[in-house]
């Protein structure tokens, strides 16, 4: 039986895409060259680029309007990304997690990054529902799954602002209203692909309006413009998140997805509340996470805590 690793990430990958990426690696669309040496200008690889862009269109039904870039440097990276090319004076940011907390951070060194609520009160436990937004921001940043704290935004908001959205955990999870947000990113070794690359969905009309100049490689123009490929593309990771999107398209597309997922997640939450061993950590149902179900030891038996796990 093939072990699982229950790590947020990097996370399980489709069979499918391990075994299209081990016919890649020897010998990758019959160029007799492996994918880790193919020219990212080959045709092949471009043909690659191309349908993993289309793939992402198509299982998330992308608007007109948007375009879809893969980049390097992950997630991360686009903490930086976002304020740079987006914020001119001031943005908002809901943080509920670790990795909200670092993208709110980061806003901070370009402009006037305005926390409109936290949940570190509870240790993260809440997703918040009460804030108001700051009606100048030149963009409402919120972080859609927390992979430490087990929570989840399970629904698209309908904010006025222009909505940024850190989907790296959660991205192909569920249905997404993309026309509800300006920008989508999400780092790939979570539900995608190996680490390296990250997943950028963007409206095309909100860039071009910062004063500051913005290095070329951090400009999603620049990116947009050379179809993902001003520079060296992380190559096998753009190939693995092809071949993963290919089997979720098999899989029947995203519904289809997520009804395994909360079918999966169910199983293991009513297994928790039933069980008097352990207590979720996330009390409020409509804010746990379908993506990672987080929870403790009762209190009366912490001891025993070292031996399950």
């Amino acid at each position: 039986m093939k072990k699982h690793n229950f790590y947020a990430g990097p996370s399980i990958l489709p069979q499918y895409t391990i075994d299209k990426s081990i016919e890649g690696i020897r010998n990758f669309a019959g160029t007799g060259l492996s994918v880790l040496e193919i020219s990212h200008r080959s045709k092949e690889f471009i043909e690659c680029m191309n349908n993993a862009t289309a793939l992402v269109k198509e299982l998330l039904d992308v608007p007109a309007g948007y375009q879809v870039i893969f980049l390097g440097g992950g997630a991360s990276l686009q903490f930086a990304m976002v304020p740079l090319n987006l914020m001119n004076s001031r943005s908002a940011y809901l943080v509920t997690g670790s990795w909200a907390g670092k993208a709110f951070r980061e806003a901070k060194m370009y402009g006037e990054a305005v926390e409109v609520a936290s949940s570190a009160d509870r240790n993260f436990s809440y997703i918040p529902k009460n804030y108001t937004l700051p009606s100048d921001a030149d963009y409402f940043h919120i972080t859609t799954n927390n992979t430490i704290f087990g929570t989840q935004l399970r629904e698209d908001p309908d904010v006025s602002l222009p909505l940024v959205a850190d989907m790296s955990s959660d991205i192909f999870s569920r249905p997404v209203d993309v026309s509800r947000y300006s920008l989508i990113y999400a780092g790939a070794q979570k539900n995608l692909a190996p680490a390296g690359v990250a997943l950028v969905i963007i409206r095309e009309d909100i860039l071009g309006k910062v004063s500051r100049p913005i290095p070329t490689m951090l400009d999603y123009r620049t990116h947009i413009k050379a179809g993902s490929m001003f520079n060296t593309p992380p190559v096998f990771a753009v190939f693995a998140a092809e071949k993963t999107l290919e089997w979720l398209k098999e899989l029947g597309g995203i519904e289809a997805v997520e009804r395994k997922n909360i079918e999966k997640a169910q199983v293991l939450y009513d297994e928790i509340e039933r069980n008097k061993l352990f207590k979720p950590t996330v009390s409020d149902h409509e804010d746990r996470s379908l993506m990672n179900i987080c929870f403790i030891m009762n209190d009366e038996y912490k001891e025993l805590e070292k031996e399950f796990l």
